[in-house]
């Protein structure tokens, strides 16, 4: 298990890939535990980055708010930026 920040990007990027989603799916996706999971979930929410979505009768999935879209793209553009190789000995930015 990575950090609280880690953690918070892993679950805002299942939801981004996969959609909205019930717990017991992001559970599995993000490979937390339910109880930390939803500690997780309620500071998401409190942020403005998730959003719970209730369905069909008594069914709460999560879902990225707009705010959390913009955290998701500003994580991968840091990781694309902060991304390196090796060559020649040198490590180098790689290009985007």
């Amino acid at each position: 298990m990575g950090s609280k920040l880690e953690m918070y990007v892993d679950i805002l990027n299942v939801l981004e890939q996969r959609g909205p989603l019930k717990v017991s799916n992001i559970m599995l996706e993000a490979k937390v535990n339910c109880n930390i999971l939803k500690g997780y979930l309620n500071f998401l929410i409190k942020q403005g980055l998730i959003e719970e979505r209730v369905v069909e009768e008594n069914g709460v999935v999560y879902a990225n708010t707009a705010r959390g879209a913009a955290i998701i793209k500003f994580f991968t553009e840091l990781d694309r930026a902060l991304s390196v190789k090796e060559e020649d000995g040198k490590i180098l930015p790689v290009p985007y």
